[in-house]
């Protein structure tokens, strides 16, 4: 086990206001005082990204969350869009652009089907796995460690003890150091 750094949470749920999964996620993140908690659609509500600034939040933090709603297969669009403007090349990637490289990338999803319909055979045909290599592929072309993404599947069907679980259950691997034998 190797120690943690600081952590960033973005998260990128368009209506977080509403949501009772990401939400309560969020919050238990934001409790824990560990985290820094930063809600892209509150930050930029217009779209209009500053590119300087989150790139600031990400050189100073060693473990980045991408946390939000898979929505068709993917993420929000302004996540997208975030990815798009932020990950430049010469900074993320290409000639110079190491400035991600040994850092840790965890992808936090929410998702209305239950975790047996994303396999083959099930409803999705896919599986997590799968649906997620984009976010794998741009961690490995920015130099970052891809950890083992944590998923909440099912949530129309949760009780809100067992969100709160949920909850406690996420912060704590947010938080956990990463085990150096982990792939």
């Amino acid at each position: 086990m190797t120690t943690i750094g600081k952590v960033l949470a973005i998260i990128a749920h368009p209506n977080l206001g509403q949501s009772r999964i990401n939400k309560r996620l969020a919050e238990e993140l934001e409790a824990r005082g560990n985290v820094t908690v930063h809600r892209l659609y509150e930050a930029y509500p217009d779209e209009i990204i500053d590119v300087e600034q989150e790139q600031e939040l990400l050189e100073t933090h060693e473990r980045i969350v991408l946390q939000f709603p898979f929505y068709w297969y993917s993420s929000p669009s302004l996540l997208k869009k975030w990815m798009d403007a932020v990950l430049q090349r010469g900074w993320a990637y290409g000639t110079g652009g190491d400035k991600l490289h040994g850092k840790e990338l965890v992808i936090a999803i929410s998702s209305g089907g239950g975790s047996a319909s994303y396999q083959a055979g099930g409803f999705h045909h896919y599986s997590y796995s799968e649906l997620l290599r984009p976010f794998q592929a741009t961690a490995n072309l920015v130099g970052m460690l891809y950890r083992t993404p944590h998923i909440v599947s099912g949530i129309r069907g949760i009780s809100d003890s067992q969100l709160e679980q949920f909850a406690l259950e996420y912060a704590e691997y947010i938080e956990r150091p990463i085990d150096t034998n982990e792939k």
